[in-house]
């Protein structure tokens, strides 16, 4: 079924416009001439995104925007808006907008965005799903809180499970660390269910996900009048999360000026809001996640090395999935239960064929990749089953498994366990006679990967970062190592 589009302007011409070009583009376009018609619409009919413009009469787009959020906080809004109302356009992406196009604007620009808009809300219920306990995700799941949220009894996570443990009582901040996808957004909210801070707020912010200024006025606030556009004056993260958590994810995507305000904070528990000369004090325990090498991005000058000591007081890593293949089992069934739950489906199980193959597969997008393929078997397998106990079989997967495999820069699948008839490995020795100077290392894929997603998206590198997963500014330091090396184009 294709996605549905809420088109809100008061002008008919462009209504018409936008829905025209939204409908070409395989998109189901409902429309309606204000904010009031905008609402009864969205009572009626949820949509998957709206785009609306900025100013119209009787209720303005950033006034729809804030009716909208108290009935769906999650649907997102796409707005338009005329060059000199940019400011308040920024402003209504402070307040929680997806995203804006300035007029005239071309049609595939405007694609691209609800695109983006309709695959970020997605990636955000996906997210409820990672989030051990649920949610709204699961209503008819258990509610899983504290280091009951961490899956897994190998003994890497039971390791995990004890630090978690340990640093709880601490006032010390947390650093988590490991590859994308496997959970240290989890582990930030078992730390902060298992302290003494349970109740008192927990806040997150994605520092990846946001520019420097308006990083700066999530964390820190700002007072009204401080830039154009501030017409009230904003509490940041920090302020709200007193007496709690603050988690600051993806910590090394922060920009050298963001870290000299961090460190100051984390040294003196306090900070003025942007704009204003008052300094405010704060009591807020900050657990910080990061998928880079830190010790040696801060060894390369390229991230603070006193910012580094402040956050790394008490460290914790989180192993890739793939390290800990005894622990897909546990974690199948979790999903397969939160997922069941939300779509009110049977229970799904999992045949051991199925999960054989499971525990062998190399896993590159760790928990978060497992989660999407349990969530795709339970969808399947009980759309064919007719709403009966249906069963998972390893030949449902396997096809899956394997289109990932041959994607450039990701591991093949292998078994767990070698089969009896198998070859035995071969030696060292012998993997190296048989290895050639022109054969590709790991890095050379990853490079490979990175010039060819860039190319994809015509070298625009906030795409490119975002299709990655990883940041802008790790996507920048890259390109300009590998430039250096002559590596890469100088155009890139």
């Amino acid at each position: 079924m294709s996605a549905t589009v809420l088109v809100v302007d008061d002008k008919e011409m462009m209504r018409d416009s936008v829905g025209s070009t939204l409908s070409r583009a395989g998109f189901e376009v409902i429309a309606a001439s204000d904010g009031v018609a905008a609402l009864d619409t969205i009572a009626k009919r949820r949509p998957d995104a709206v785009v609306t413009d900025l100013k119209m009469p009787n209720m303005t787009g950033l006034e729809l925007l804030e009716r909208v959020q108290q009935i769906d906080d999650e649907l997102p809004i796409v707005l338009m808006t005329a060059f000199g109302t940019i400011e308040t356009a920024v402003e209504a992406m402070r307040r929680g907008a997806f995203d804006y196009i300035t007029k005239p604007f071309e049609g595939d620009e405007l694609i691209i965005a609800v695109k983006r808009a309709i695959k970020h809300a997605g990636l955000v219920r996906e997210n409820a799903i990672l989030r051990s306990g649920g949610g709204a995700a699961a209503p008819a799941g258990p509610t899983l809180h504290g280091l009951d949220r961490i899956i897994g009894a190998s003994p890497a996570m039971r390791k995990v499970k004890e630090q978690v443990r340990a640093v709880a009582q601490s006032q010390g901040t947390v650093l988590i660390t490991g590859q994308s996808g496997t959970g240290k957004e989890v582990i930030a909210r078992a730390i902060h269910e298992v302290s003494g801070r349970v109740s008192g707020p927990m806040l997150a912010v994605n520092c990846a996900a946001l520019s420097e200024s308006l990083l700066e006025s999530e964390l820190f606030g700002h007072e009204r009048g401080s830039f154009t556009g501030a017409d009230k004056l904003r509490k940041g993260r920090f302020e709200l999360a007193n007496g709690g958590t603050l988690l600051l994810d993806e910590v090394s995507e922060v920009s050298p000026q963001i870290q000299a305000k961090l460190l100051r904070v984390l040294q003196e528990r306090a900070f003025e809001r942007v704009g204003s000369s008052v300094t405010i004090g704060v009591d807020v325990r900050v657990v910080a996640t990061s998928n880079r090498d830190l010790p040696k991005a801060a060894a390369d000058g390229e991230f603070r090395q006193d910012l580094f000591f402040r956050l790394n007081v008490l460290p914790i890593h989180l192993p890739p999935l793939a390290e800990r293949a005894e622990d897909v089992p546990a974690l199948v069934e979790h999903f397969a239960r939160l997922i069941a739950a939300r779509e009110g489906t049977s229970p799904v199980a999992f045949d051991p064929g199925a999960i054989e193959l499971l525990q062998g597969y190399a896993w590159p997008g760790n928990v978060r990749e497992l989660a999407n393929i349990c969530e795709r078997a339970v969808v399947l397998s009980a759309g064919v089953s007719g709403g009966r106990s249906p069963v998972v079989h390893r030949q449902l997967l396997e096809p899956w498994l394997l289109s990932a495999a041959r994607s450039p820069g990701v591991l093949k699948a292998r078994p767990l366990h070698p089969r009896p008839e198998s070859p035995a490995p071969a030696a060292a020795s012998e993997v190296e006679a048989k290895w050639q100077p022109g054969d590709r290392t790991l890095a050379d894929l990853e490079r490979e990967t990175i010039v060819q997603t860039l190319e994809r998206f015509n070298g625009h590198r906030a795409k490119t970062a975002k299709a990655l997963g990883i940041g802008v500014r790790t996507l920048g330091l890259k390109l300009k190592k590998w430039k250096e090396q002559k590596l890469v184009s100088a155009n890139l």
